[in-house]
């Protein structure tokens, strides 16, 4: 007998929209964002789900709920907040661009202070390039996180133990789960399901309108 687990990310938001850093801020989803919702509700109209799991930021409760809605035969609801998005630390609420603004104003003091002045031309192009670099490093970089938050190994930690207790919780009461989760929660599910290396789970994009399913020998 099989059981499957049905793997979608939360609809988009007023941060995602703008290309701010969210994290564990609870941004509300936009219009579109609750249409993505109801896209993912409708292709899993016709499977059964007897339990669903969310992050308890608004948005991975609210997309579950659009997925519910189509499941009377849903007994449990669970909270479990292993699977929240990563934590941004001091870079949330800020957007991409003005984090990329403010390092290369940084990045242009600091190469004035030690080399005194550079053709602006020149200081420009090496600030930004470093820019991008530190920007790299902080969005996708594996085990260095951004001040005060999380990296995707510390995500990855705590979302382990998470799918230990999942797989457990499947094999014992053979059940069809949802999981309302995050852009970075998803990375190390997908990667664990999918048997993916860590430079593949890096690469991955997550779409906010579809779903990943899995299923589990019980």
């Amino acid at each position: 007998m099989k059981c499957y687990i049905y793997l979608f990310r939360h609809g988009l938001t007023h941060y995602n929209k703008h290309g701010w850093f969210t994290g564990h801020i609870d941004s509300r989803m936009t219009e579109g964002g609750i249409r993505n919702a109801r896209k993912v509700a409708k292709k899993l109209r016709r499977k059964k789900i007897g339990i669903a799991y969310h992050s308890g930021l608004k948005r991975s409760e609210n997309t579950l709920k659009e997925v519910l809605k189509f499941h009377p035969e849903c007994k449990e609801i669970i909270e479990d907040t292993r699977i929240i998005e990563r934590c941004y630390g001091k870079l949330q609420k800020r957007s991409h661009k003005e984090f990329m603004e403010d390092m290369e104003v940084s990045v242009s003091k600091l190469i004035e202070k030690k080399y005194g002045k550079v053709k602006r031309d020149h200081k420009k192009r090496f600030a930004e390039r470093l820019a991008e670099e530190i920007y790299d490093i902080y969005h996708r970089s594996y085990d260095i996180p951004p001040p005060g938050g999380e990296s995707i190994k510390d995500v990855e930690k705590r979302v382990r133990p998470f799918i230990q207790d999942l797989l457990k919780k499947v094999k014992k009461e053979k059940v069809n789960v949802a999981i309302s989760a995050h852009g970075n929660s998803m990375r190390p599910l997908r990667k664990y399901f999918e048997k993916l290396s860590t430079k593949e789970m890096l690469e991955l994009e997550n779409p906010y309108d579809d779903y990943f399913v899995y299923s589990i020998k019980v």
